[in-house]
């Protein structure tokens, strides 16, 4: 399902980071439990392999009743797949909740220092982009 068949005989230090991650991911699935904690799962993965993973993990949970805990810096991608998320900033806990009550322009802004968008897509979910900060409209030296 992760495409790492291939693999099966490589010694680790031969496969490339994403491969790496997904065989990391690969070995906790095997396991078969019923809760997932997962560490930026999607790192070091182009953005193909970051859907499949997310894909695999939320049919799993959705389907076959996994309970998954999981870190995630792309907050697009956290806001497509979880159902609740806890925006952390300095150790304590900024905002919990939907991701749409989480994720917002002004929460993100005042967390990160950074200017966003959120939309939302398709399916209802949020979506971030990073915004190019405003031109300095001040004298110059």
């Amino acid at each position: 399902t992760l495409g790492i068949a291939q693999h099966r005989d490589a010694y680790p230090g031969r496969l490339s980071g994403g491969e790496r991650q997904r065989v990391v991911l690969a070995r906790a699935l095997a396991t078969e439990a019923s809760v997932l904690l997962l560490d930026e799962p999607t790192s070091m993965l182009d953005v193909g392999h970051q859907q499949q993973v997310l894909e695999l993990v939320d049919g799993l949970r959705r389907d076959g009743g996994l309970t998954v805990l999981s870190t995630l810096h792309d907050l697009t991608a956290a806001g497509q797949y979880a159902d609740e998320l806890v925006l952390l900033h300095e150790g304590q806990v900024a905002a919990a909740g939907p991701a749409a009550a989480v994720l917002t322009a002004a929460l993100i802004g005042t967390v990160y220092a950074a200017r966003v968008s959120v939309v939302t897509g398709a399916d209802g979910r949020p979506v971030v982009a990073p915004l190019r900060p405003r031109p300095d409209t001040g004298a110059r030296g």
